[in-house]
């Protein structure tokens, strides 16, 4: 068995503010471009506006206790939760956009209910749950804590309260040896959390899970002949590797974990990368030039088998489950507009799926948020 790794220190000695995923400067440039009628962005953002969640009938449906099981059956709050937590974000990102107080009230009645009864994730699926809802509560709550006046300090209190008692000890330790995709939306979720309650030990553990995780998530040649095992698991030898690859003999580069599983849970895990390293970047620490290449060629492998190319033998046996989703923003703006990185393929599956809507889990207009941002 691996030791566990030690957590750099790598905390901001003071957290900035928006800061989980969306910093003030990307939201000023967003809402310029909308305001201006520039497109993608006013495409994305009447997209948004339209869509079911930025309803100001919406009613929250919070209950104390919510219980995933796998798949989320059964679904005892899993999706009400996840919908809530995403519509709560998307208030917020409408409330900045437009100045519309409408919109920022009803982002802090969703947050609101959910802090006053929420208590507890139970069954299977509980850390997975709590990863993907505890990733979009921050976001929304950043917003509205820092750029507009109506929240109450009871309310911000509560808020907090809940993400320190109830979200965060389900997610901060990881998961070590299920798929890859669980440990990293439960790093998107912790470091989210950790800048909210400018908590720098739950931020420093965060980034370094995410750090151990990648080369046993995605695959380089440099790695060796075949891919890590995950740190602090007992999944080492080759045979247990390609067992935990799902059966996949021959490793090139950018291959995931969930390749040969689904691209659809590979496309959770390379969004929950761009997540966190979006909003380290935000917090003064740019994690992109060490993970480029990992994603840069897990982007580019994905992007080219869900345009269509023929899938070789050699490669899950010939056949793929395509469906990677509409995670490929964050990732390709860092990588190609900031860095310079030339991403065919993944230039071209982006722009084909503008503007990128919501993955119904914790994935959510980042087109409007990421798409050419150079903040």
């Amino acid at each position: 068995m691996s030791p566990p790794a030690a957590v750099a220190r790598s905390a901001p000695a003071a957290f900035t503010h928006p800061g989980v995923l969306v910093s003030r400067a990307q939201l000023d440039f967003v809402r310029s471009k909308v305001n201006a009628g520039a497109q993608p962005w006013k495409a994305a953002y009447d997209q948004m506006v339209a869509s079911s969640l930025a309803s100001l009938s919406r009613t929250p449906k919070p209950r104390a206790v919510v219980e995933c099981g796998p798949y989320s059956n059964p679904n005892l709050g899993c999706t009400d939760e996840r919908q809530d937590a995403l519509a709560a974000y998307t208030d917020a990102l409408i409330w900045y956009i437009s100045r519309d107080t409408r919109y920022a009230q009803k982002a802090i009645q969703i947050m609101d209910a959910w802090s006053a009864v929420i208590t507890d994730h139970t069954n299977s699926n509980a850390p997975l749950q709590t990863g993907w809802a505890g990733s979009s509560w921050p976001r929304a709550a950043e917003i509205i804590r820092y750029t507009y006046t109506g929240w109450s300090a009871t309310g911000v209190n509560r808020f907090a309260t809940m993400l320190r008692n109830v979200y965060l000890p389900e997610v901060i330790n990881g998961r070590a040896t299920t798929n890859g995709n669980w440990e990293l939306s439960m790093m998107d979720a912790a470091i989210g959390i950790a800048v909210f309650l400018e908590d720098k030990a739950a931020y420093d553990k965060a980034v370094s899970t995410l750090r151990a995780r990648m080369p046993a998530y995605i695959y380089l040649t440099s790695d060796g002949a075949h891919p890590k095992g995950p740190a602090v698991s007992s999944i080492d030898t080759r045979s247990e590797i390609v067992a935990y690859w799902h059966d996949q003999e021959t490793f090139v580069d950018g291959l995931s974990q969930e390749t040969c599983r689904d691209f659809t849970h590979t496309g959770y895990g390379l969004a929950a990368i761009a997540h966190v390293a979006e909003t380290a970047r935000i917090q003064g620490q740019d994690l992109y030039p060490e993970i480029a290449d990992r994603l840069r060629h897990a982007l580019g492998l994905h992007s080219k088998y869900q345009l269509g190319t023929a899938v070789p033998s050699w490669l899950c046996g010939g056949g793929l489950t395509l469906g990677l989703g509409p995670v490929t923003e964050v990732g390709f703006n860092a990588l190609h507009h900031r860095m310079g990185i030339g991403m065919t393929n993944t230039q071209t599956l982006t722009e084909r799926q503008r503007p990128a809507g919501t993955n119904n889990l914790f994935v959510a207009w980042e087109t409007l948020t990421h798409a050419g941002n150079p903040n």
